[in-house]
């Protein structure tokens, strides 16, 4: 039995065959993995990675023995174990281990445990020996709904297609109310690569990958191959190095509304044969993808210099046949057209005179008349030194009109009364013409003046005129 239990724990170790070193385990049952050739010495220059994936909502125990022994050295440097909380090398480290005292007891924080065995060129020890197995994930505790998961597996070829999760719900592989957990096989040609590119991405718990993630192998499903691992907001594009390419998708039963939606191309690279495509970026993608509406491409050069897709129209229907008609009877239009243009410019124009009617006056506005005036026209003319005596006043006509109706004389005004002039011999009698403002002459005043007044008398009495109104002038 003892035989049986160490061959069954070299077997785990990976010495047989021989040259191989690690592996992944998920026995739902545990199991236990050594360094190589424990209980003897480890060969120099060996770096061995296991890793172990249990069941979802489980956690992993791992118990070291306490026959362990390897090199020590400041911070482990030299050889020793690293343990990782996960199934990467740069998951969270748990601990580094070396000398002679064993760590005893690990326990992961979820479904997987990083652990990888260095040994340097110098100092071998024995090496160690340990046994894991799984328990319950304390999180899903209160869960009450136990855990079932169908078989859910797509396979998928071609030099392009569309993985989602909407095909779960369309091949009915599971209930909204039962966790998935299913895989997505891309088969590339032999020597092909493929490139794959999110177009929809969403996780119902976002950064709780204990409940949704999606996962890409490169070359197999086993954790080791594991690319990437999307559980957060954003998911990036993925170059697979090998011709298959798997995508997993892990949701429990409150996470089945986490989606994606993932392109993926399958290449070559350079040179590109004819069938072919350079996409500048190393790849060679098949001819039947350019200008297809979609970016095959890393960058969208197979995508450039196409014409956006437009709904179809009248001209789209059209035949060679159809375009030569209407081409035709377009060239004759125009030709006529133009034909037409030249005669109208050719040809002579006429001349034609208007002749105005007789000419009728009354259309013509009534003229204005202007303003007449009130005017005072001497009789006789009498030269200046006549008058030499004579008050120059500053006064107006007291009447409204120059000479009107008398208005109260006040002190800078003069009042000429024509009584006493005329009783004057002195000065020769003049007579003065009136005009008032208005279109006729009925209303004229004669004033007559004698020339024999004398300088004081002008100066006593006022000036009158004949019809017995005042008068006013100015000399």
């Amino acid at each position: 039995m003892i035989q049986i239990t160490l061959l069954i724990v070299k077997n785990n170790s990976g010495v047989t065959p021989e040259g191989l070193c690690g592996a992944w385990f998920k026995n739902p049952d545990g199991g236990s993995f050594t360094s190589p050739n424990f209980p003897e010495k480890y060969p120099p220059d060996r770096e061995c990675t296991y890793i172990i994936e249990a069941s979802p909502r489980q956690c992993i125990d791992v118990y070291f023995d306490e026959q362990y022994a390897i090199e020590p050295s400041w911070e482990c440097k030299f050889d020793h174990i690293e343990v990782r909380d996960g199934p990467f090398s740069s998951s969270p480290i748990i601990g580094r281990y070396c000398g002679q005292q064993s760590p005893m007891y690990v326990r992961s924080s979820g479904r997987y445990l990083w652990i990888k065995f260095v040994a340097d060129s110098e100092l071998e020890a024995i090496g160690f020996s340990a046994r894991y197995n799984f328990t319950e994930d304390p999180e899903f505790r209160d869960v009450e709904t136990p855990l079932t998961l169908a078989s859910c597996e797509f396979e998928m070829s071609g030099s392009e297609g569309i993985v989602e999760s909407a095909m779960v719900e369309k091949e009915s592989e599971s209930l909204q109310t039962e966790a998935v957990d299913c895989k997505w096989f891309i088969r590339a040609p032999p020597g092909s690569k493929i490139y794959l590119r999110f177009l929809e991405y969403e996780m119902q718990n976002s950064n709780e990958c204990k409940r949704n993630f999606v996962a890409v192998y490169d070359g197999s499903s086993s954790v080791e191959h594991m690319k990437n691992k999307f559980c957060s907001t954003v998911a990036n594009d993925v170059m697979l190095l090998t011709s298959v390419g798997v995508i997993r998708m892990w949701a429990d039963e409150g996470s089945r509304k986490s989606r994606f939606r993932i392109l993926f191309t399958t290449f070559r690279e350079p040179p590109c044969e004819a069938a072919t495509f350079f996409c500048h970026s190393n790849m060679c993608i098949n001819h039947t993808l350019v200008c297809n509406g979609i970016q095959n491409c890393v960058y969208p050069w197979d995508e450039n210099g196409c014409k956006e897709k437009r709904k179809t129209t009248i001209l789209d229907n059209m035949d060679h046949t159809n375009m030569t008609i209407i081409g035709v009877t377009s060239g004759v239009v125009l030709i006529l057209f133009t034909a037409s243009i030249i005669l109208q410019i050719k040809q002579p124009r006429r001349k034609y005179l208007v002749r105005l009617d007789e000419f009728d006056p009354a259309l013509l506005p009534e003229p204005l008349e202007p303003p007449l005036y009130e005017l005072c026209a001497l009789r006789s003319t009498a030269s200046a030194e006549d008058f030499s005596g004579l008050r120059r006043s500053s006064s107006k006509c007291v009447n409204t009109h120059h000479c009107g109706t008398s208005q109260a004389s006040n002190g800078s005004r003069t009042d000429l009364n024509l009584d006493v002039l005329a009783e004057t011999t002195s000065i020769p009698s003049r007579s003065i013409v009136v005009m008032k403002h208005s279109r006729s002459l009925e209303n004229t005043e004669v004033c007559e003046v004698e020339d024999e007044l004398e300088d004081e008398d002008l100066e006593e009495q006022p000036w009158r005129s004949v019809s017995g109104h005042e008068c006013s002038v100015h000399v």
